[in-house]
């Protein structure tokens, strides 16, 4: 590590004092990379065992790595808290301008501890940090004016990025999110309810500096190399025609397009909100990460009259993705593509996860049909591909005007053990489904992964190159630790996981010898291997169970390319997945004790 390497240092803010710090932790970056790695450990010093997820004990961690600022698709930044959706491990991973602009402000991590007495904005400016009053922003409707406005008061040339919630988050909606620089998201897990029970309305951070590395040639060499091979792969070509979008007809005809609360895995009207159909009638925009030249971001153009007024519109931008379709599209049985904008747009302003908010409104759906909750409690009349129901039902997720969405805006497990329906609600250890039904390993992934998301393992990209051919349990299992702990490598860099094809481990090891780092492949799977470990230690001592993890009956009643998942075999899984992490587990700590 170069001795001017800013990465090192930590910046510890803390909001019910309004003091800040810095400490330099050159140790922990050198034994865990950065990113994921520090994350887990920084997050297990900062937060007592126990504590409540919307308390003043609970901590943000957000982290970069050696790679950001430096090579093509390092382009992401981890935040780690305690999750109050799943009350263990929250993660979730962010683009944009975020993770330059951290490393350019000097730091490679910030911690945020406390709680305000008001609302405030935190805004890092390099070594100086500035705690505003934030009360003429609390209660604004829309994440989009909230950033306006931050991007008008704020000063700051250089990388600035900008982290803020929006009324979900205000309102501790367990899955709210974090808006990142505008159609970036911490997404998953409810970060938006920690910031907004910190009463932190926004991150505002300035980077100017800059970033040293040891041998400036070789780094000029391999940085040539990854670009030439980024720029040059089919899926770079795929992710920057459609996006992420591309997926939506593959999946469909493959059968794995989850498809009105799973009941089907086919929709007949997938067309109507695919890739192709979004970009040929509404792409307006393409927009990239900063150091990623892929611009995998796609913007659709909203276009909606104003009433009384001839010929005058509200143009909005709506970006979309393959899992906010999926989940707002697909799963809500959506066949007008305008309808689908107008929900995503919906989500992007309250500031709600795009994914939750489809699964619960799907539940919610199936539970009205059902009879098990009436329109006493829902208020709307829900109703496959009903957009302007769905609309009120967001807002009063976020409002939450009775007990019905109160326990709602809590995740669909919550809701399902209050009023019923537990065999079709979606949720893997309390977070609500991805959009894959591709077979046993994405769900495996879904249940077993450290933060029960589709990008823990990528459970659904084994599974669809293995359609047709028997798989073994051992199989299974093998495939999703290895992919899984090499993430953990991946995530500590931080990459974009679309460059993985790209970022092998001999590609990684050359990229680390410029920065002055001298590490092997084996060197890299141990640490991948440790901190995943790590991540299911904090999650086992903050009550995660393998006993209790359950899977949604649906998902064994609707075929998957597959055909049917056989019940035996996913426990059969488990069980072999538990024996073979707490055996590894014990080694771990019998280590730490010597």
């Amino acid at each position: 590590m170069h001795p001017r390497d800013p990465l090192p240092r930590v910046l510890y803010i803390d909001l019910s004092s309004k003091k800040y710090w810095v400490e330099e932790r050159k140790e922990l970056f050198e034994e865990y990379i950065g990113g994921t790695g520090v994350a887990i450990n920084l997050l297990r010093e900062e937060v007592p065992r126990g504590a409540d997820p919307l308390g003043p004990e609970n901590a943000i961690v957000l982290t970069v790595g050696p790679f950001n600022a430096l090579y093509p698709m390092a382009s992401k930044t981890v935040a780690m808290f305690k999750s109050p959706l799943t009350g263990n491990l929250g993660e979730s991973h962010a683009g944009g301008r975020s993770a330059i602009a951290i490393r350019l402000a000097g730091y490679g991590a910030i911690v945020i501890k406390g709680a305000s007495n008001i609302p405030v904005w935190v805004s890092v400016h390099g070594s100086k940090v500035y705690f505003r009053d934030a009360r003429a922003l609390w209660g604004v409707r829309s994440t989009h004016t909230v950033g306006r406005v931050l991007r008008e008061v704020e000063g700051g040339h250089g990388f600035r990025t900008i982290m803020r919630i929006g009324r979900a988050g205000e309102k501790l909606v367990r899955y709210a999110c974090v808006v990142v620089d505008t159609f970036r998201h911490f997404g998953r897990l409810g970060l938006g309810a920690v910031f907004g029970s910190k009463k932190l309305k926004a991150l505002v951070v300035v980077g100017k500096g800059s970033v040293p590395v040891a041998d400036k040639a070789g780094y000029r060499r391999v940085y040539d190399d990854l670009y030439k091979r980024i720029i040059g792969t089919p899926a770079t070509k795929k992710y920057h025609e459609l996006g992420t979008a591309e997926n939506v007809l593959p999946l469909n005809e493959l059968g794995a397009l989850p498809t009105m609360n799973l009941k089907a895995s086919r929709f007949e009207r997938a067309e109507e909100i695919s890739g192709e159909r979004l970009a040929e009638r509404y792409l307006g925009r393409r927009v990239s990460c900063a150091h990623c030249p892929v611009a995998c971001i796609h913007l659709a153009v909203l276009r909606e009259p104003y009433e009384h007024e001839p010929y005058f519109y509200k143009t909005t931008f709506v970006s979309y993705d393959y899992e906010p379709i999926y989940a707002c599209g697909a799963m809500l049985g959506m066949s007008s593509a305008e309808g689908l904008l107008k929900v995503l747009d919906a989500v992007e302003t309250y500031g709600l996860d795009a994914m939750s908010t489809g699964v619960a409104l799907a539940w919610m759906t199936e539970a009205y049909e059902r009879g098990l909750v009436t329109e006493k409690e829902t208020i709307v009349k829900p109703a496959w591909g009903d957009y302007a129901s769905y609309l009120k039902a967001i807002e009063c997720i976020v409002e939450q005007p009775n007990e019905f969405y109160a326990a709602l805006a809590k995740g669909v497990e919550h809701a399902s053990k209050v009023y019923g329906g537990a065999e079709f609600a979606l949720a893997y250890g309390g977070n609500e489904m991805p959009g894959y039904h591709t077979g046993p390993a994405a769900h495996l992934g879904y249940a077993l992964g450290a933060r029960h998301s589709h990008l823990d393992s990528a459970g659904y990209s084994y599974d669809q190159r293995t359609v047709g051919k028997k798989v073994s349990v051992e199989e299974v299992v093998a495939y999703l630790l290895e992919e899984e702990r090499w993430r953990q490598v991946l995530t500590s860099l931080v990459l974009c996981l679309f460059a993985r094809g790209v970022y092998t481990p001999q590609a990684v090891v050359e990229a680390f010898k410029p920065l002055g780092w001298e590490l092997s492949e084996n060197d890299l799977r141990e640490i991948g291997k440790r901190i995943h470990l790590l991540k299911l230690k904090y999650k086992l001592d903050e009550g995660f169970s393998f006993d209790q993890l359950r899977f949604p009956k649906r998902i064994f009643e609707t075929p998957s390319p597959h055909g049917a998942l056989d019940p035996a075999f996913m426990e059969q899984a488990v069980k072999l997945y538990r024996s073979r992490v707490e055996e590894d587990l014990k080694s771990l700590e019998a280590a730490q004790r010597e």
